[in-house]
């Protein structure tokens, strides 16, 4: 299948007009190019990867729209986009759903302008009530904007002595809480131990579980990219796990989970520290810490790292809704449904979950 160009195109600065196309699934040599691109460009993220298109319309069936711009047959900048259509949650057109990251990537102000503009008409045509565009920084000051989310986000030292002793004293000392406690990590080259952990920590807190397969295609899809370092304890029995992405030089924590008897072991801890510890001697040189909603138990243990939250730019163009949309356990119409999932038992809630959690995004 070949790419399809879609008008207008716009003038381009620097020589040539900036036209925009879609990437198909099936167009390897024009995904090539596409990865190629994110790779080299800074504003790209893990997220603006081909393979999430795969990954979207494989395990979750929606329908993906990945647009890029070309100028002088260059590629100068991506947008990747999914629909997603749902009784509960609404209809929207994300940039993009599952990831903490998104919107345009581009080397070019007019890529941006154009790319956006398709999306704006693609959103349009589709008859969403909103288009989401999940930017690290403000586009648009107009534009409405959710400002619940932060990152956190940290450069890494060379020297994985220095990065222990750059964390906070009393997190520090529950890192080697967990190192006395006799806790080592492994590498997992299945899902198995980490679903397993993960499913139950998500149950305790009230929430939908992904699929195991969805882990076991990002392992498939991304490779040596997408790694599980599961932590057991003296025993050998498992009590924390992690699934994380590597990008460029950066690392990514991005799904993780935990036995109860994980507090008292100080296991996550030691978890993330084994994962820094580990990433420095991969060679990366950022530990991006990924999303938190302000004011969570989450944000918190991340700023106890010696982390300090940068605001993420979710920006919206609404169609046939009046504002933006809460899909988040923060809404008080959901702390029923947490209550209730927390009380239903696990089995029940692994096999409902995945119907419930493609709707999310």
């Amino acid at each position: 299948m070949t790419a399809r160009a879609h008008e207008p195109s716009r003038p381009g600065t620097g020589g040539g007009r900036v036209v925009v196309r879609r990437l198909d699934p099936g167009d390897a040599a024009a995904e090539s190019r596409w990865e190629a691109f994110v790779t080299a460009c800074p504003e790209a993220t893990f997220f603006h990867r081909a393979g999430w298109q795969r990954i979207i319309g494989r395990v979750f069936r929606h329908r993906t729209h990945y647009l890029y711009a070309e100028s002088a047959g260059q590629i100068v900048g991506v947008l990747p986009m999914a629909q997603v259509s749902s009784l509960l949650f609404g209809h929207s057109l994300v940039s993009l759903p599952f990831a903490v990251y998104g919107g345009v990537a581009a080397s070019k102000p007019d890529a941006v302008e154009a790319l956006e503009i398709e999306a704006q008409a693609e959103a349009r045509r589709l008859g969403v009530e909103h288009l989401e565009l999940r930017n690290v920084r403000q586009r648009h000051p107009e534009w409405p904007r959710q400002d619940l989310y932060v990152r956190f986000r940290k450069e890494l030292a060379a020297d994985a002595e220095a990065n222990l002793l750059a964390i906070p004293r009393k997190q520090r000392a529950m890192v080697r809480k967990g190192i006395r406690n006799g806790l080592r990590g492994e590498i997992d080259y299945d899902a198995g131990r980490f679903f397993a952990l993960y499913a139950d920590n998500v149950h305790r807190h009230g929430t939908p579980a992904f699929p195991k397969r969805y882990f076991e295609v990002l392992q498939h899809e991304f490779a040596d990219d997408c790694e599980i370092l599961t932590v057991v304890d003296a025993a050998g029995r498992p009590v924390s796990s992690v699934l994380s992405f590597y990008f460029r030089d950066e690392v990514l924590p991005y799904y993780a989970g935990d036995h109860l008897a994980a507090r008292d072991l100080a296991a996550n801890d030691f978890k993330y520290w084994e994962l820094m510890r580990r990433a420095c001697e991969r060679g990366c040189r950022t530990f991006d810490y990924g999303r938190s909603k302000q004011g969570t138990g989450s944000f918190s243990f991340k700023k106890n790292w010696g982390f300090v939250p940068e605001p993420l730019s979710y920006e919206y163009c609404l169609y046939r809704r009046a504002s933006v949309p809460q899909n988040n356990p923060a809404n008080a119409r959901y702390r029923l449904l947490i209550n209730a999932w927390r009380r239903m038992p696990i089995g029940l809630a692994n096999w409902l979950g995945p119907l419930i959690v493609r709707n999310v995004g």
